[in-house]
């Protein structure tokens, strides 16, 4: 189990660079055989009511999400299920997976997002379905903890980010979005800070830039961006200002 405060930011690819050229020397890159880039690939999963994703929108206690995440570069697939509670504390639990059921939730599978959302789950773990399949290529730089930087911390820079609906009922028709189609979101980078209450230095560099945290999930925010006939204003800016989705070329 993982507790933590995410902060989230939206930068392009010059800033991204930039920041990684202001850590400190003790800066550590992660690195698998000279790789320092890997590409992921994550399924989310919700139930035809859309229920995790109406607890982000709506700003409801007690949210969660249900995704496969699948590491490309080494072939490992985990069963996660987030839960977010008070002030913004994230905790993530996760189980190995067979990648063949990334896109569905065998009974083991079924078994284990029961077991976490016991007392928030108000519908049966089969009404689960795929509704969209997010992608991107991370790098990944571990801070640890000094002068400057209160407690270890971690941040992850995200590029080639893509979108994919799986689901119609997660779609309006009135919309150009098709089930199948993989969108994308040109230029765009997400920075990810990961540490205990305290900013970290990598928060602190991106704070003197003029960078501040922004309100988006890849999940909920892709959802929103993929039809806007959703609740959506807490992610209204964010979807104006850096995501009018286009098909990937």
């Amino acid at each position: 189990m993982q507790t933590r405060i995410d902060r989230k930011y939206i930068v392009d690819a010059l800033t991204a660079s930039r920041i990684l050229q202001e850590l400190p020397a003790n800066a550590q890159v992660l690195e698998i055989n000279g790789a320092r880039e890997f590409a992921y690939d994550s399924v989310y999963f919700d139930t035809p009511k859309l229920s995790s994703y109406m607890l982000a929108a709506l700003g409801r206690r007690n949210r969660y999400k249900v995704r496969t995440r699948s590491y490309l570069d080494t072939g490992a697939t985990y069963l996660e299920v987030k839960t977010e509670g008070a002030r913004a504390v994230t905790v993530k639990e996760r189980i190995e997976y067979p990648t063949r059921d990334r896109a569905r939730l065998n009974a083991e599978g079924l078994a284990y997002v029961g077991e976490s959302l016991t007392g928030l789950l108000d519908e049966d773990p089969s009404r689960f379905s795929p509704v969209l399949t997010t992608g991107y290529r991370r790098t990944t730089v571990f801070l640890p903890e000094s002068a400057n930087n209160p407690i270890d911390a971690r941040m992850t820079i995200d590029t080639s980010l893509t979108w994919t609906p799986m689901s119609e009922f997660a779609l309006s028709s009135h919309l150009p979005y098709r089930e199948g189609t993989e969108y994308t979101a040109p230029g765009m980078v997400i920075i990810e800070t990961k540490s205990g209450t305290a900013p970290s230095i990598a928060d602190k560099i991106l704070w003197r830039g003029g960078v501040r945290p922004t309100k988006i999930s890849k999940f909920a925010t892709g959802m929103a961006a993929l039809n806007p006939y959703l609740p959506s204003n807490k992610w209204h800016r964010t979807i104006a200002r850096s995501m009018q989705l286009v098909p990937r070329e």
